[in-house]
């Protein structure tokens, strides 16, 4: 025997829909707090704005030194002329920690080859802009970095 279609929603239908709507939220209830659960909390590390980056002693002329700055790692170069030079290090193309090559007397990145001179400033390779400089100062025998 058919049933003739008058346009309205069946009980069985609509008891259909409430049931699955009700899993659905169950689900969500459930789920919820457990994805929120591993989510990692942001840091709330304050951020100096100056750090011992090592001893006078520890450097020599043409050599480099990678350090933490707060949250990030910054980098300390003594050039070869003897002159102390601080940057971030990260670079400027895709945040890789970049390091000192005695070899090429430059700050090299070896994510994408990006190379900066002893000033900070990309000259050649993908990176966009100049590292962060970073002020030097010696104090007795420790070495004091600062932000500009």
């Amino acid at each position: 025997m058919d049933v003739p279609d008058t346009g309205k929603m069946s009980r069985r239908t609509f008891l259909d829909y409430l049931l699955g709507f009700g899993i659905v939220a169950w689900l969500a209830a459930v789920l919820y707090p457990i994805i929120d659960y591993f989510k990692v909390p942001p840091q709330t590390e304050a951020a100096p704005s100056s750090v011992v980056a090592g001893s006078v002693k520890d450097f020599k002329p043409n050599s480099g030194k990678v350090f933490r700055f707060g949250n990030e790692p910054a980098i300390l170069v003594d050039t070869p002329n003897g002159k102390l030079e601080a940057f971030s290090a990260v670079c400027t193309h895709l945040q890789c920690t970049v390091q000192y090559r005695p070899d090429m007397q430059k700050i090299w990145c070896a994510c994408h080859g990006g190379v900066y001179d002893l000033n900070g400033r990309n000259i050649s390779g993908p990176p966009p802009r100049p590292l962060t400089e970073y002020k030097v100062a010696v104090k007795g025998d420790n070495i004091i970095v600062s932000k500009s």
